[in-house]
């Protein structure tokens, strides 16, 4: 997963009347601007960030954008994705996959190793799947590993390793899948594909936790301070292209205004990146655009209401539908955002150009009250029903929710009891057993395939529930549909790029009439960036600052 608590919209004035949305701005985003030409700068320097508290920096459970901003700096993987959706190998040296699509055979690159000096072999990627899978560990994205073989038994505790991994000699790793998946080296770039030295243990292991030991471009310097602190510093003897930077300084900021402080923060000279609030960004750009500081993109995320589809008022498919077709999406993006957002129509962002169908959802996302209020009553959804609506604070959600708020109890009457969250508390309210309405959702993808949205999002298999009824997986709205389940694994086991994306775009259509998903914007992320300091500043797949390549002017 890759769940983004402060990459959607940032604050703004939500101006209650009629139906129109009135004064702020816009959300967050980045762009080509690099801040001087590849491999022209030198090394040395500290480059000084805020996030917010992760849920882990350990692969075992790194998910949101802050932990994997961590986590995919302190290890290596298999294959690494480019900004643009690209994968290049990383450890790997070649991949071989059967014509059944069910057996990978990678190459490892020989003489690499952890910080603290232990191999990094196929015994090492072996020992880290497992740990993630093994019950004890309790993942949230232990799932990006279910299409291995043996994997279901080391989840209920059968087994502490899964049958589908072995190594046929120190630098090959074979792995055995239970069904066809010809995408599944794309898969390997994700952090929780990551290798891990004997001294990690399981995933219980604190020590471990709070200080991974990784064979990434830099390392830990101490140990994650807890709301205060994580510090990085270069890992010198790191196997491949070394960084430049000799340290990275991440503050951890106040869930509740924390985009405020990184913007104060950069305007102070304390940080070298920073998102902003909305109300900020008109006069951000227009001040730091001149000077190249400036970074603004349309990224691979995409930004949605996702609504509890098993439990509550918007369990039937047309009280969703009502939902949707009551929110103005266009005088938010209009007021909230001053125009600085685009609406969506899909579910997959427009940056998967090969299966992106721009209208696919175009009259659904649009205000339509009369039908809004035809399907609320067909649906049961009655005036004076409350729906929970839940979001994380400190991200500058506050605005557009109070927005969306005032229009559904506008047009359907009903009662919304908007709660503003902590980033890990939302995600446990999400989890919990009796969920119900929906939830501020935003995804960015982990690795460059549609299968990474449709799959954790939608598929059965990402529900995931334990014994209580708490969710574990990515499927937090727990929407099962059998159709669209087939409809995945026959792309899955599609060899034929053509074939699979025409499959994936019928998925998408069975789950977006079902409005599993409610489309609000597509996202445009927009950045501060100190480039008169740093070269080769930029935005990397995940919509973090691309540390191991800075350097100093």
């Amino acid at each position: 997963m890759r769940r983004n608590p402060m990459r959607g919209a940032n604050s703004a004035k939500w101006v209650a009347g009629a139906v129109i949305v009135a004064l702020a701005a816009t959300a967050c985003g980045g762009s080509d601007n690099d801040g001087g030409s590849k491999g022209a700068g030198k090394a040395g320097g500290t480059f000084r960030m805020g996030i917010t508290e992760p849920v882990a920096i350990d692969p075992y459970n790194a998910q949101e954008s802050e932990g994997i901003l961590v986590t995919d700096n302190l290890f290596t993987g298999l294959y690494e994705p480019t900004p643009d959706g690209k994968v290049n190998p990383a450890l790997a040296t070649s991949k071989e996959v059967s014509k059944d699509g069910k057996t990978w055979t990678f190459k490892i690159k020989e003489g690499t190793k952890f910080s603290n000096g232990e191999p990094v072999d196929a015994q090492s990627f072996i020992r880290g799947w497992n740990r993630v899978a093994q019950k004890v560990a309790a993942s949230d994205v232990a799932y990006h590993m279910a299409g291995i073989e043996g994997f279901e038994d080391v989840q209920a505790g059968k087994s502490d390793s899964m049958s589908g991994l072995s190594a046929p000699d120190a630098n090959t790793l074979q792995v055995k899948l239970s069904a066809p998946d010809f995408e599944f080296y794309i898969k390997t770039t994700h952090t929780v594909f990551s290798p891990v030295p004997k001294v990690a243990g399981n995933a219980k292991n604190k020590t471990f936790n709070e200080a991974p030991i990784g064979n990434g471009p830099f390392k830990v310097q101490g140990k994650w301070e807890h709301n205060k602190s994580i510090t990085l510093v270069r890992n010198d003897d790191y196997g491949l292209t070394k960084a430049k930077l000799d340290k990275v300084q991440i503050d951890i900021l106040n869930s509740n205004n924390g985009v405020t402080l990184e913007y104060q923060g950069f305007e102070s000279g304390q940080y070298d990146w920073a998102r902003m609030p909305t109300p900020q960004q008109p006069a951000a750009k227009a001040k730091y655009e001149p000077q190249g500081e400036w970074l603004q993109e349309d990224t691979n995320g995409m930004n949605y209401l996702l609504p509890i589809t098993d439990n509550g008022p918007l369990k039937d498919v047309k009280a969703r539908q009502a939902v949707s077709y009551a929110i103005d999406r266009d005088a938010i993006i209009k007021g909230v955002f001053q125009g600085m957002q685009t609406k969506s129509t899909t579910i997959l962002p427009p940056a998967f150009a090969d299966v992106y169908q721009k209208d696919l959802c175009a009259t659904c996302v649009k205000q339509d009250k009369a039908k809004a209020k035809q399907l609320a009553a067909q649906s049961g959804l009655k005036p004076g029903t409350t729906i929970e609506l839940g979001y994380n604070t400190g991200a500058g959600h506050e605005e557009w929710i109070q927005a969306v708020k005032q229009q559904l109890e506008d047009v359907l009457g009903v009662k919304v009891k908007a709660t503003g969250k902590p980033f890990a508390e939302l995600l446990a309210d999400q989890q919990k057993p009796k969920a119900s309405g929906a939830y501020r959702f935003a995804w960015g993808a982990d690795y460059p395939t549609p299968d990474n949205f449709l799959y954790p999002l939608l598929d059965t298999a990402s529900i995931n529930k334990d014994a209580s009824g708490k969710v574990t997986g990515d499927n937090r709205g727990r929407y099962s549909n059998k159709a669209f389940d087939a409809l995945l694994a026959k792309a899955r086991a599609t060899e034929d790029q053509a074939g699979r994306n025409a499959l994936y775009k019928q998925a998408e259509k069975v789950a977006l009439d079902d409005q599993a998903l409610i489309p609000l914007w597509n996202r445009t992320q927009l950045r501060l960036a100190n480039t008169k300091k740093f070269a080769d500043l930029k935005m990397d797949f995940h919509e973090d600052p691309n540390l191991a390549e800075i350097s100093l002017k």
